[in-house]
């Protein structure tokens, strides 16, 4: 079978148990400040079984799309060394919400593995949950006596908590679990009878492939297990390891999911892939680096695609570390010193196509993305490469120096590792390891946020958002949470119905009031944020009294403002697209009510002609006052096929809501709040247009009472300028006339002045002392500003052998030295102009430096400057 095959047979056996097939969330995760990729298949569903959202669909299906770079066999400086652990991979998973248990999940499984895919029975082996006396949990009984329906008992493995009990977090949903693994070992090897000593115990060819997670507890703060009221199942399966064993492959690489990658990298490179080769063997080093670069390609882009461009920080950070470490093993190991990495693009983007489109359609961004990367680091890694040639330090590399080329230079420590045993040297892991880990603390440290238990106060439920139709109702808390996050604690009010918009989709959180029955007394919202698919108001501080009813009200003008900006993001959208050309996707946006930022996939700077353009196509649809035209729960598909512009890296729904401007001109998927009509926004302005990186642009713009302001700002600097200039008839003329004029006096000046530096040459010379074969030079001089001096001093040491000048001079009422000394005495006295300044500039209150030959110092003390130049005349 095909890897296609076996995907689409996973989906179609469990569609046939009754589940619905649903599509894989983004890879990058929004709405959810504990993760920043979607790291396993259970997280697009998070809410569900935290009981903050209605289960749709009871049993649920798909492939999901993960990104793993840290925790137990996740380590990214492995990811290549091994045969089965990857940065990207796809998690199959069936998900029962409340619905079927163990006795389901358990025998499907079995029926998948044994009967459809035919993996012979003698090569499984399963593991169940042995209990845990500390925790007073019990052993998984029920999963092992329905375990012995289908397997011997002697392939039946007992797990400890670490291996067999799994957790969302440090709280949350959590309960035993039981894995199945194969023995992918020869019919030869396995006549060992081993195999059960070999299940987790990281034997390449005995590996797991398929986890059923028991959900049936919830962890509180305290750390004490509280049982759920509904049992949920929550079974994941990679993918990559299935098409493995079912291909009868020993590596995940050698499967059809990364050969095509790994065959074009080997023919354009000239290098043979060897996968049988072990460490130390000819081949290995390649096969590594091919290994490792169609492993990470896969990440970089369906990420990129996603939305998550590479950056210095946090999500974007995470991805240029992946980019670069496949670029450093491609220049390293397969002499690929030019960018190569971005023509596998399109490779792998065929290969999905049908599967996850998202990266078929952006293609073309994408590779020009990842080819700007590899153009910025092979500079930055050529840099690293001089400074560890440079390097002088004995035998054993510092490891904060080796931290430097790892955290500066993006060198993995491996890398630093051959380099050093190339030369002879070794390298201080100890050091390196305690600047990472002090890395890590710093970063743990700056995100960490620490939230209690939910009290209930009323029913826990699902919030009712009525923000589209009110801006304030009469409402209830149902509960609340405190908060800590750097070192500021607040707290988190969930409300039975809100009009507060949470921030979603670039556009802000509302702010506003949450006041009491009798409107007396209230407590300030200070934010509205989504966790997990809970809107949440924080608050610095709680109601006296939490019971009762609450006046929810929003601060309607910040709502107002905020409106203004964000449709005019859609009009701005459809304007692009409509002078730059439909290749234009939004990448990204902010929307609050000051202003509106709009980051855009487009390969050129954008012309002064084509913002204008921009522009006068958004005013004139505002002044057209056109009305919204609004549609809630519109079947997905449905929008799709009617036209609609949907964002690539948003998770939508069965049912979406659509915002139109006239059917013809904007038509997106949009949960923002809008004005009625578009003459509410006012007038339109773009600020700024700028690269943010590789084939995307940014338009910041104002609308409203804000471009009114900024207007009228312009245009009372314009007659304040006017009025400068005499209210000439052509204003622009008059300007440039006045630089020009300006410009020409300059030259005047600074012709006069240097004619009057190389005039006082003569006047210096005359000041000569002889001092032990030195003609020296000490003395203040009268010039207007430095330029002058230093004409001066290098005229006099162009005219003076043997020179050791000294210059002082008062600018503005402040004190300046200048040291310039002849090239030959600076090789024969060891004399250091920069060192000399430094020293001198101790008698005016400054400081400063420069070359041996010539160096200059400022200071705040003009009445030091006598004692400056006595000072000089002793140095000799």
């Amino acid at each position: 079978m095909t890897a296609k095959e076996i995907r689409q047979t996973f989906l179609e056996f469990f569609k046939s148990k009754g589940h619905h097939i649903v599509p894989s969330a983004p890879i990058v995760v929004k709405n959810d400040p504990t993760l920043m990729f979607t790291n396993a298949g259970m997280n697009q569903f998070k809410d569900l079984f935290l009981g903050e959202a209605a289960v749709k669909y009871p049993r649920v299906v798909d492939t999901q799309r993960c990104l793993r770079v840290s925790g137990k066999h996740n380590d990214l400086e492995e990811v290549g060394i091994d045969t089965y652990h990857h940065t990207m991979f796809e998690m199959l998973g069936n998900w029962s919400f409340g619905d079927y248990f163990k006795k389901e999940a358990i025998a499907w499984s079995w029926e998948l593995l044994t009967e459809v895919y035919k993996i012979p029975k003698d090569q499984l082996y399963v593991s169940v949950f042995e209990g845990d006396e500390k925790e007073g949990l019990p052993k998984d009984t029920e999963a092992y006596e329905l375990w012995k329906q289908f397997v011997p008992e002697d392939r039946i493995v007992l797990g400890n908590k670490k291996d067999n009990f799994w957790e969302m977090g440090d709280t949350g949903p959590c309960g035993p679990c039981s894995e199945i693994h194969v023995d992918c070992r020869s019919a030869e090897e396995r006549k060992d009878g081993k195999g059960k000593s070999l299940v987790n115990a990281d034997h390449p060819q005995v590996i797991e492939i398929w986890n059923n997670v028991f959900m049936q507890f919830n962890r509180l703060k305290d750390g004490s297990l509280k049982p759920l009221p509904n049992k949920h199942v929550d079974t994941g399966m990679g993918f990559e390891r299935l098409v493995r064993v079912l291909q009868g492959k020993s590596s995940n690489y050698d499967t059809d999911v990364f050969q095509t990658l790994i065959q074009y990298i080997s023919d354009k490179s000239g290098f043979e892939y060897v996968s049988s080769a072990e460490p130390g063997q000819k081949g290995w080093n390649e096969a590594v680096a091919m290994r490792v670069m169609a492993d990470h390609i896969r990440a970089i882009s369906f990420v990129i695609a996603d939305g998550q461009l590479p950056s210095n920080n946090k999500a974007g950070y995470v991805i240029r570390r992946i980019l670069r470490r496949a670029v450093r093993y491609a220049y390293t190991f397969l002499n690929l010193k030019e960018p190569f990495l971005n023509q596998l693009v399109p490779v792998l983007a065929d290969q999905f196509k049908g599967v996850f489109d998202e990266l078929y359609h952006q293609k073309d961004f994408v590779q020009k993305v990842v080819l700007e990367e590899e153009v910025s680091f092979l500079r930055t890694l050529a840099t690293g490469i001089q400074r560890f040639e440079k390097y002088e330090g004995g035998k054993v590399i510092d490891g904060n120096f080796a931290f430097e080329l790892y955290d500066t230079f993006g060198f993995p420590i491996d890398l630093t590792e051959l380099m050093a045993r190339e030369k002879g040297l070794s390298v201080d892991m100890e050091g390196f390891n305690k600047a990472l880990e002090e890395q890590k603390n710093r970063s743990r440290a700056a995100t960490t946020i620490d939230t209690g238990d939910w009290v209930i106060v009323n029913e826990d439920r699902e919030t009712e958002f009525v923000g589209y139709d009110l801006t304030e109702l009469e409402t209830e808390i149902i509960k609340y949470r405190k908060v800590k996050a750097k070192g500021k604690e607040q707290y988190q009010i969930v409300l039975a119905q809100t009009p507060f918009y949470a921030e979603s989709g670039g556009q802000v959180g509302d702010t506003g009031r949450l006041e009491d029955h009798s409107r007396q007394f209230w407590v300030e919202i200070t934010d509205t944020k989504k966790e997990n698919g809970v809107i949440v108001h924080f608050t610095d501080t709680l109601p006296a009294d939490l019971e009762g009813k609450f006046w929810a009200v929003i601060d309607e003008e910040k709502r107002k403002e905020t409106e203004n900006n964000h449709s005019a993001t859609h009009l701005l959208h459809a304007a692009l697209k409509q002078v730059l050309g439909h290749h234009v996707n939004q990448k990204g946006s902010l929307v609050n009510s000051d202003y509106l930022r709009f980051d855009f996939s487009h390969f050129a700077k954008v012309t002064d002609e084509e913002l204008n353009q921009i522009e006068d196509i958004v005013n004139a649809k505002i002044r057209e006052n056109i009305p919204l035209k609004e549609q809630r729960n519109v079947p997905y598909q449905e929008a799709i096929e009617s036209g609609v512009t949907a964002l690539f890296g948003e998770k939508y729904g069965d049912f979406v809501r659509v915002i139109t401007f006239d059917d013809h001109y904007s038509k997106e998927l949009c949960g923002g709040t809008h004005v009625k009509a578009t003459g509410q926004i006012g007038f339109f302005k773009l600020t700024a247009e700028s690269a943010v990186a590789a084939g995307v642009r940014r338009i910041e713009a104002i609308t409203g009472q804000r471009s009114a302001s900024v207007i009228r700002e312009h245009f009372e600097l314009v007659k304040h300028l006017g009025a400068l200039l005499n209210n000439p008839k052509d204003f622009v003329s008059a300007l440039t006339k006045m630089i020009e004029d300006n410009g020409a006096l300059k030259k005047e000046i600074e012709k006069s002045i240097s004619e009057r530096a190389v005039a006082l040459r003569t006047d210096l010379e005359s000041q000569i002392q002889h001092i032990d074969g030195v003609n020296f030079i000490a003395t203040v001089v009268d010039l207007p500003n430095a330029d002058a001096v230093k004409t001066l001093a290098y005229a006099v040491k162009g005219a003076v052998q043997n020179l050791f000048l000294v210059l002082g001079v008062v600018i503005d009422g402040k004190p300046q030295l200048t040291v310039a000394i002849d090239d030959e005495l600076v090789k024969a006295k060891g004399y250091n102009a920069g060192q000399i300044v430094r020293e001198l500039a101790k008698e005016i209150q400054g400081g400063g430096g420069g070359q041996p030959f010539y160096a200059t110092a400022g200071g705040k003390d003009a009445a030091g400057m006598s004692r400056a130049i006595e000072k000089a005349k002793n140095f000799l």
